[in-house]
């Protein structure tokens, strides 16, 4: 099926499984109780960022789970799609399928001309020069290409890059929303279904990002089992004993960041048409460190550990947002006012704007105990069930009988 193996095949219906059930599977508890307040996750914009990321990090693992090259450097691909993305809104009109085409060919642009500078380079040298890359279009975006004042204003500096009423949007049509559509249909939109006292929210931008979410998760599993992927395996596994040899690994090497760049794009294409507003925080290195962590805390070179760290990722802050928005309080109500007032500021340092500290501290634990990932854990755990199944069949089989 697909041209893909038995194995493959099923992991592809699982997550295609995953993505169609997600308002339901997201949705546990019902609608206004303590557990959903503290819980629930399907709500549209959470669900979009699932899927969104769960893109970027397909494309980051295809160059670093194959070929073992980490870049620092991959949120400016980001950026450099919501860009784009944002452009065509402004120049074109709001359909979303120009503005994925253009962020997709802009970020690929972008990658193969930082690619073949930082390719040059392996190992540590490598993932600094991505990262100076991305520093260096983070600042050209916040400051150098962000002046209003200036004849080339293309991103409009920390007030990030927006579409106005004067926009020109020379191809838009007059019936057509404004707001992102795909040819009428605003991705904004959404439909819910009560069934008793659950509420599930059924949105358009959700299910179109979830359908391309599962056609890159297609086309990374079709490289990972072709000879282009075994190449990449190849010089993760000894790149020089390659070049010994005689074959030249660079064009695999670009070949593999290029399209790493093009997914990154493409998810921030997505991320513009969720909401067309384009910021330089996008292209920041803390945003490219938690591509790294949603990596890692999944599983590098698996085929479904991208995914699983991005959604994981993505629910973990969303949790820790809640209890920073004032469950915390409710929990230490019973203290005194002042002792109550002390503890919070202290507990917000992990769950406020220092979450990342929290994640940190879980991303210490993953690579402590788990340096598979959470792909690993779940395989362990398969892996122990399956021993004690056996075994308790052992131990039934050998009972003597009275």
């Amino acid at each position: 099926m697909l041209k893909l193996n038995k194995s493959d095949t099923l992991l592809f219906i699982i997550v295609a499984a995953m993505v169609l059930l997600a308002p339901f599977i997201l949705n546990p508890f019902p609608q206004g109780s303590s557990l959903a307040q503290m819980f629930n996750a399907g709500y549209p914009d959470l669900m979009q960022r699932f899927v969104i990321f769960g893109i970027l990090v397909i494309g980051f693992n295809i160059l670093f789970g194959l070929t073992g090259y980490l870049s620092f450097g991959h949120a400016a691909f980001l950026g450099i799609g919501s860009y784009s993305a944002v452009w065509m809104f402004k120049l074109l009109s709001m359909n979303v399928i120009p503005a994925l085409i253009l962020s997709m060919i802009v970020a690929g642009i972008f990658s193969l001309a930082i690619g073949y500078v930082s390719l040059r380079r392996s190992g540590i040298y490598f993932s600094i020069l991505t990262l100076a890359f991305a520093q260096m279009s983070y600042n050209l975006a916040y400051s150098v290409l962000g002046n209003p004042s200036s004849n080339y204003n293309l991103t409009n500096g920390e007030t990030g890059l927006q579409v106005y009423s004067n926009d020109p949007q020379y191809f838009a049509s007059s019936g057509a929303p404004d707001t992102p559509h795909l040819f009428g249909m605003a991705m904004s939109d959404s439909s819910k279904l009560d069934i008793g006292s659950w509420q599930f929210t059924f949105n358009n931008g959700y299910y179109m990002s979830g359908i391309l979410m599962l056609v890159a998760f297609y086309i990374s599993i079709r490289i990972f089992r072709s000879p282009f992927g075994m190449m990449l395996r190849a010089v993760k596994s000894n790149q020089q004993r390659m070049n010994y040899t005689g074959l030249n690994t660079k064009p695999y090497t670009l070949a593999a960041f290029v399209i790493s760049g093009m997914y990154a794009g493409l998810a921030g294409g997505l991320l513009s048409s969720m909401d067309p507003l384009a910021g330089a925080e996008r292209m920041h290195w803390t945003a490219s460190g938690e591509i790294v962590i949603m990596a890692i805390l999944g599983g590098v070179g698996t085929l479904i550990g991208p995914i699983v760290g991005a959604g994981f990722n993505e629910y973990f802050k969303n949790i820790l947002s809640k209890i920073n928005d004032g469950i915390l309080h409710q929990w230490l109500s019973f203290l005194p006012d002042g002792l109550e007032n002390f503890i919070v500021g202290i507990l917000h340092y992990f769950v406020g704007k220092g979450w990342h500290l929290t994640l940190g501290l879980l991303f210490m634990m993953v690579i402590i105990f788990l340096p598979g990932g959470l792909v690993e854990g779940g395989q362990r755990l398969a892996k122990l069930f399956k021993r004690k199944k056996t075994e308790d069949g052992s131990d039934s089989n050998n009972t003597p009988a009275e």
